[in-house]
């Protein structure tokens, strides 16, 4: 595993991904759908951390306003999850299928995403900005990742790469993700990809 990522952190780099985007005529910003059902995972872990999903102050300001300095934050504590943890499955960790918890040297997808969460929050990012978010892989498999919501649109943070890139730059299904504004609730995406592929098609 390489630092080369942190060759990436200019502001330069995702404006070039949004002008790719924007080529491409896709939102920068993953369209909403309207209130759907929390995953039961993560259901149980608001139970046990009830102060990590409350509603989240009305008072955020939108968007996060991309800078030099958050987005070296982001890249970094994608990259240092990544490495540090390494990846088991619920049923080899806990003996059972589903559990989200915060990871101390193991853990699954969820865990990854809950850590990055935590410590960016810690960087200064709203919980507004930072949605755990459900996304269906090629293969069929359900996934977690972290989306991080910018005014340069919406980047993920993934345990299975260390390169940051913006949603549609994924090879993701987006099925669902936090509510920005309650961070107990969850709202349905329209990916909107495979629907225009279909109709080039």
């Amino acid at each position: 595993m390489t630092k080369t990522i942190f060759k990436t952190g200019t502001l330069g780099f995702f404006l070039s991904l949004a002008a790719a985007q924007a080529a491409m005529a896709l939102p920068a910003n993953i369209p909403v759908a309207g209130a759907t059902n929390q995953p039961i995972g993560h259901y149980e872990f608001c139970r046990q951390y009830s102060g990590e999903c409350q509603p989240i102050d009305s008072r955020d300001s939108g968007p996060l306003v991309l800078t030099q300095e958050n987005w070296k934050a982001i890249l970094r504590v994608n990259y240092d999850v990544n490495a540090a943890i390494e990846p088991l499955t619920d049923m080899e960790i806990y003996g059972v299928e589903e559990r989200w918890a915060y990871p101390r040297s193991v853990g699954d997808c969820e865990d990854y995403v809950l850590l990055k969460r935590k410590l960016l929050m810690k960087a200064g990012i709203s919980p507004s900005n930072l949605l755990i978010t459900v996304v269906l892989q090629p293969n069929g498999e359900g996934h977690a990742i972290l989306t991080v919501r910018t005014d340069r649109g919406d980047f993920v943070l993934d345990n299975m790469r260390n390169k940051v890139l913006l949603w549609s730059e994924t090879e993701y299904r987006f099925l669902k993700r936090q509510s920005s504004q309650h961070a107990g609730k969850w709202v349905k995406l329209q990916d909107g990809r495979a629907d225009a592929v279909g109709s080039v098609r």
